[in-house]
C-alpha cells in the first residue's frame, strides 16, 4: 500500500532535522494487526438501492459482467484485511460493495499486494481498487483517483518507547515500512538525505521494509524495529490489536485524500464519484465509517482528481 500517505508532512520533518528545528509533527493513529487482523465490527450497514442515472454510466463491458472486479491488499487493518474466517473484510471492501451495489452491480473483491494494484488497473486486470492508496499527482498520472476518505501519516513505537524515538527525528532509527507506500518513498527520499545534510546517521537500509503491513507491526512488536510508520487508522488500530504493547507518539498531520483508483478517463470514474456522493447522502457512508470506528476520516465531497501535490 503506498499511502498509502502523501509525502509533505514526512518531507517538512526532513527540512526540519537541517534547520535544527525540530517541531512536534509526529505520527498517530493507524489501523494494522500483527496477526493480519482483528474481529470484523458488528455494526449493520444499510443495503444501498441501485440509483439508474449512474449505473447508465457504468462501461458497457464492465456492466455485461454485473459486477465490478476491486483490487485491494487485505494486511491493512481497518481497512481491508483478512477476518478470522479468511474473509476480506474493512472499510474499504464495504465501501466497494456499497458503490457497486449503487451501480447495479456485486462487488468481486480481490487480495493482492499493494505494488501490484496500479499496473493491475491499467493492464484491465481490475476495474477498481480501494486500498488506503493516498491520491496523489504522481498516480493521477497513470490512473483517476475518486477521493473518499482522509488519512495522514501515524508513528508507532514499542509502549514505554524504549528506544527513545523522536517523531520528528527518525535518523539512525530502525524504522519498519510497508514496500511501496509514500512512507518508504520519503524516507529514502527526504528524511535520510536531510539526515546527512544535517550530519546524523540515516535510517538503515532506508527502511526496514516489508510486503504486508501486518509483518510491518509484528517487527516493531518482535523489538526488530524501534518504530513503524504508517496511514493514521492503521497506527491506531495496530495499537488496539496488539494488546497495549505498542503506542503511538507524536500527532497526526498532514492529512491528504484516500482515492479510489480507476483506468484513466471512462464514465467509470464519474459513476463511482456519483455513487460515493450518493452514500453520503443517504447515510450509508457514515454507517461504514462507524462501524470500523474511522469515522474522523470523513470527508463531505468526492473529488475526481482533485489532488493537491
Amino acid at each position: 500500500m503506498s499511502t498509502r500517505t502523501r509525502p509533505s508532512r514526512l518531507a517538512a520533518l526532513g527540512v526540519l532535522l537541517v534547520t535544527g528545528s525540530l517541531v512536534i509533527t509526529g505520527c498517530g493513529n493507524s489501523k494494522s494487526s500483527s496477526s493480519g487482523g482483528g474481529s470484523a465490527a458488528s455494526s449493520a450497514v444499510p443495503t444501498p438501492t441501485a440509483v439508474a442515472s449512474l449505473a447508465a454510466l457504468v462501461p458497457a463491458d464492465v456492466k455485461a459482467g454485473g459486477k465490478l472486479v476491486v483490487a485491494t491488499d487485505a494486511s491493512y487493518a481497518p481497512n481491508e484485511f483478512k477476518d478470522a474466517g479468511n474473509n476480506i473484510v474493512g472499510m474499504d471492501v464495504d465501501m466497494a460493495k456499497a458503490i457497486a451495489q449503487t451501480l447495479g452491480l456485486t462487488a468481486d473483491v480481490q487480495n493482492a499486494t499493494f505494488d501490484s494494484i496500479i499496473p493491475g488497473i491499467t493492464a484491465k486486470k481490475y476495474n477498481m481498487s480501494l486500498s488506503s492508496f493516498t491520491d496523489t499527482k504522481e498516480r493521477e498520472k497513470s490512473v483517476d483517483m475518486v477521493t473518499y476518505f482522509s488519512a495522514g501519516t501515524g508513528t508507532a513505537v514499542k509502549k514505554g518507547n524504549p528506544g527513545k524515538v523522536d517523531a520528528t527525528d527518525l535518523c539512525g532509527k530502525k524504522v519498519a515500512v510497508q514496500t511501496g507506500t509514500t512512507q518508504a518513498d520519503t524516507i529514502k527520499g527526504t528524511i535520510n538525505p536531510a539526515c546527512t545534510k544535517a550530519g546524523k546517521p540515516t535510517i538503515p537500509n532506508d527502511g526496514d521494509k516489508f510486503d504486508l503491513q501486518t509483518d510491518v507491526t509484528t517487527a516493531l512488536v518482535s523489538g526488530r524495529d524501534d518504530a513503524m510508520l504508517a496511514d493514521s487508522p492503521v497506527v491506531d488500530y495496530a495499537v488496539q490489536q496488539t494488546g497495549g504493547q505498542l503506542q503511538t507518539i507524536g500527532s497526526v498531520s498532514d492529512t491528504a485524500p484516500y482515492g479510489v483508483v480507476l483506468p484513466q478517463g471512462t464514465d467509470l470514474s464519474k459513476a463511482v464519484q456519483g455513487a460515493i456522493q450518493s452514500l453520503m447522502a443517504n447515510g450509508t457512508y457514515k454507517a461504514i465509517l462507524t462501524k470500523w470506528g474511522v469515522q474522523a476520516g470523513a470527508v463531505t465531497t468526492s473529488t475526481i482528481n482533485g489532488a493537491a501535490s
